[in-house]
């Protein structure tokens, strides 16, 4: 059965730290002060993925439409390759979308190929090398996508006058 999803609960926070840092390395994951911070912004948005009751994924974003910024993709290990980030990401980019945003921007260090394959897989384009990004030495990518139906488009339709 797939994982259900939902919106962050504040009771959520320590199961969200303690897969934050079983997701990414000391100095990437997040301290208890950064994630509360970005999960409590007015402008936050985090989806969690449930499966059983026990939460297996959840991902966070910040948004000034027309642009967005994705702070975080966290997916339990035994989870990855199931296609609960998939979830996780078209649930938010919905939401998002919902709200005015066209474009989403987020940051993937270069040696993570699994993550820079699932984000090119999802959409996203390489727009820039962030240099030493990550604990000063870890070179980063800015990733980007514009989000579908929201490109100007000209043109006339079939059947009107031009």
């Amino acid at each position: 059965m797939p994982p259900t999803l939902r919106s962050y609960e504040p009771h959520d926070f320590a199961t969200l730290y303690k897969l934050d840092q079983a997701c990414f390395p000391p100095g990437i994951s997040y301290s208890k002060t950064t994630l509360r911070y970005f999960l409590t912004l007015a402008s936050a948005d985090c989806v969690v993925a449930e499966e059983a009751r026990r939460i297996v994924g959840f991902i966070v974003s910040e948004e000034n439409p027309p642009l967005a910024h994705i702070i975080s993709l966290d997916v339990d290990a035994k989870h990855r390759r199931l296609g609960v980030g998939t979830m996780l990401l078209e649930k938010l980019e919905s939401n998002l979308a919902a709200r005015g945003v066209r474009s989403i921007l987020l940051e993937t260090a270069i040696d993570n190929e699994a993550a820079v394959a699932f984000w090119k897989a999802h959409g996203y384009r390489i727009e820039a090398t962030l240099k030493r990004y990550y604990l000063g030495r870890i070179d980063a990518y800015e990733m980007r996508k514009i989000l579908p139906g929201t490109a100007h488009k000209t043109g006339t339709r079939s059947g009107e006058a031009s």
